[in-house]
C-alpha cells in the first residue's frame, strides 16, 4: 500500500482536488456522466488515503460522503464527490440549478489510529479538538465525524465523543464502556471560499 502523508499535500494539490470534485458532480449532475481523473492528475494521487467530500450552502450542510480508511485517492474522490451530491441519505440529490450555490470541500485523512487507555475516562485527554477526527465503533455500529465539526458546534473533547457516539447511533456515553473502540485521525481541509470561488486550505 502506496501512503503518502496528507499534510505534505500542497496548496496546489488542494485546488485541483476540489475543483476536480466539482466538475465530476456537475458532469454528473448535469448529464448522468461519470467523469474520472485526467490521466496525470490521476497518476499524481494515486496514493492511499481517507477522503470525504462536503457541499455546502451558505453555513449549511448540503451532503458529505467519504471514506475514513485508505483507498486509491484518484479513484476515491470521484465516488465520494458524487455520492456526496447525490447519496447522502440526509439529503435530496443536488439539482443542477443548486450548483452556483454550493461551496465545495475535500478533506483528506490520515488513517485511523485507536485509542487505548486502561482507563477510558482519559480519553478525552488522548484527543484535541481542532487537530483531531473521531471514529466510534461498537459492535455493528459506527459513527464518523470530521475534525472540522466540534469547532464549528463549540464542542470540547467530552462532548466531541458523545456526538460521536450518537452519530452511530450509540448512547453517547458509549465510548467510555470498555466494549466500545474510539479511532482518531487527522485530515487536511480544503475548501472553496464562495461557490466557485478561490480554493483555500482551511486551518481549524
Amino acid at each position: 500500500m502506496k501512503l503518502m502523508q496528507p499534510f505534505k499535500i500542497s496548496d496546489e494539490d488542494g485546488e485541483t482536488l476540489v475543483k476536480s470534485a466539482r466538475r465530476i458532480v456537475t458532469e454528473f449532475v448535469k448529464n448522468k456522466h461519470k467523469v474520472e481523473l485526467d490521466e496525470k492528475t490521476g497518476a499524481k494521487f494515486s496514493f492511499e488515503s481517507g477522503v470525504f467530500v462536503t457541499l455546502n450552502v451558505a453555513n449549511d450542510l448540503r451532503g458529505c460522503v467519504g471514506f475514513p480508511l485508505p483507498r486509491t485517492l484518484s479513484k476515491a474522490l470521484p465516488e465520494a464527490a458524487i455520492a456526496a451530491a447525490t447519496g447522502d441519505p440526509r439529503f435530496p440529490p443536488v439539482s443542477a440549478d443548486e450548483l452556483d450555490g454550493i461551496t465545495f470541500e475535500v478533506t483528506v485523512l490520515t488513517p485511523p489510529s485507536e485509542i487505548n487507555s486502561d482507563d477510558t475516562s482519559k480519553i478525552p485527554s488522548m484527543i484535541k479538538v481542532g487537530r483531531d477526527g473521531l471514529i466510534v465503533r461498537r459492535s455493528f455500529y459506527s459513527g464518523l465525524l470530521l475534525p472540522q465539526v466540534p469547532i464549528e458546534y463549540g464542542w470540547n473533547e467530552t462532548e466531541f465523543l458523545s456526538h460521536t457516539c450518537q452519530k452511530a447511533g450509540l448512547p453517547e456515553d458509549s465510548w467510555r464502556d470498555a466494549g466500545t473502540k474510539v479511532f482518531s485521525f487527522e485530515g487536511i481541509i480544503f475548501r472553496e471560499e464562495s461557490p466557485n470561488g478561490r480554493v483555500l486550505r482551511h486551518t481549524l
